[in-house]
C-alpha cells in the first residue's frame, strides 16, 4: 500500500496501491479499442444502474479469457501493466509464434517468466489446463463455466478458487464466498491467485477521486422527503422507522434478501451454498 502525508484534509487517511511492480510503458495499440461509456443506461437509454456517470477517458484492452487456442505454444511475460477497467493487473504475452495477447495477471508472475495452456502442464503460476489434471488443494482462477467458452469465474483482484476433488467427470472447487459447486472437468482453469490483492483495502480519501472512477454523488434515503424515498420524512435526524429492515427507493427489501432464483437450472451444481453472513448484535 502507498500512504501520503496528510498535507491536505483529503490526503489525510488516504491511500493507494503501490504501482512500483508495473511495467512503465503505454498499452499496446493493437490489442485496445475505444470504450463508449453508457453511464448505467440500458438498451432503452434509461438510467438501470444508478450513481453512474462522468470518470476519467479508458481505453479497452482485448483480455484472452480462453487462452486454449494457443495450446503447447509457450508464451514469455513481456510486461504486467494497470487496467483502468478492472481490479486486478494485466499481462502482455509474447508467443513463440509472433502472437501478443493480454491475459490476467497471478500473484508472483514476474516478467520473463514463461506461460503454457496445456490439457496437462507443470503445476506453475499462470499456467492454464484443465480442471482434472490440477492438484486437489491448489489455487485457481479464471474458471470456465462451458468448456471453451472462456473464464467466467474468479476473475477480481485479490481472489481465488480452491480445488477440492474430482469425481465422475466433475470437479468439486470452493469459491471465495464458502460456496461449493461442481464443474465440468474438462473445463479450463489457470493456477494461482489473482495480482492486487490490495485493492478492497484502498481508502479513496475524497469525493474527486471517486468522480475520476466514473461514481456519481449518492444522497441517503433518510435526508430525503417522504414522498421521494421510504426512510425520508420526520423532522431533524431520524431513524428509517420500518420494522423489516431497510428498502429500496421502490419499496423493496434491500438487505438479508435472496436474489437468486429458486428454479435457476445450475443449482444442482451447487454442493454447499455461500456462507451466511452473522448478523451484529
Amino acid at each position: 500500500m502507498k500512504y501520503y502525508k496528510p498535507t491536505t484534509s483529503g490526503r489525510r487517511g488516504m491511500t493507494s496501491v503501490d504501482y512500483s511492480v508495473l511495467t512503465n510503458k503505454s498499452p499496446e495499440k493493437k490489442l485496445t479499442k475505444k470504450l463508449v461509456r453508457k453511464a448505467g443506461r440500458g438498451y432503452r437509454g434509461q438510467i438501470t444502474m444508478r450513481h453512474k456517470g462522468g470518470g476519467h477517458k479508458r481505453k479497452y484492452r482485448l483480455i484472452d479469457f480462453k487462452r486454449c487456442d494457443k495450446m503447447d505454444i509457450p508464451a514469455i511475460v513481456a510486461s504486467i501493466e494497470y487496467d483502468p477497467n478492472r481490479s486486478c493487473f494485466v499481462s502482455l504475452l509474447n508467443y513463440k509464434d509472433g502472437e501478443k495477447r493480454y491475459v490476467l495477471t497471478p500473484e508472483g508472475l514476474k516478467i520473463g517468466k514463461e506461460v503454457i495452456c496445456q490439457e496437462k502442464a507443470s503445476q506453475k503460476i499462470g499456467n492454464r489446463m484443465y480442471l482434472k489434471n490440477i492438484l486437489p488443494g491448489t489455487q485457481v482462477y479464471n474458471i470456465e463455466f462451458l468448456s471453451g467458452k472462456g473464464g467466467q469465474m474468479i476473475r477480481s483482484a485479490g481472489s481465488s478458487a480452491q480445488v477440492m476433488s474430482h469425481d465422475s467427470g466433475y470437479t468439486q472447487i470452493k469459491l471465495s464466498s464458502g460456496e461449493i459447486r461442481m464443474v465440468r472437468d474438462n473445463c479450463f482453469a489457470s493456477l494461482g491467485q489473482l495480482s492486487n490483492p490490495e485493492h478492497g483495502i484502498v481508502i479513496i480519501g475524497k469525493a474527486g477521486r471517486s468522480r475520476w472512477m466514473g461514481r456519481r454523488p449518492t444522497v441517503r434515503g433518510s435526508a430525503m422527503n417522504a414522498c421521494d424515498h421510504p426512510h425520508g420524512g420526520g423532522e431533524n435526524r431520524q431513524s428509517i422507522g420500518l420494522r423489516k429492515g431497510p428498502k429500496t427507493p421502490w419499496g423493496k427489501l434491500a438487505y438479508g434478501v435472496k436474489t437468486r432464483k429458486k428454479k435457476k437450472y445450475s443449482n444442482k451444481f451447487i454442493i454447499k451454498p455461500r456462507n451466511k453472513k452473522k448478523k451484529k448484535r
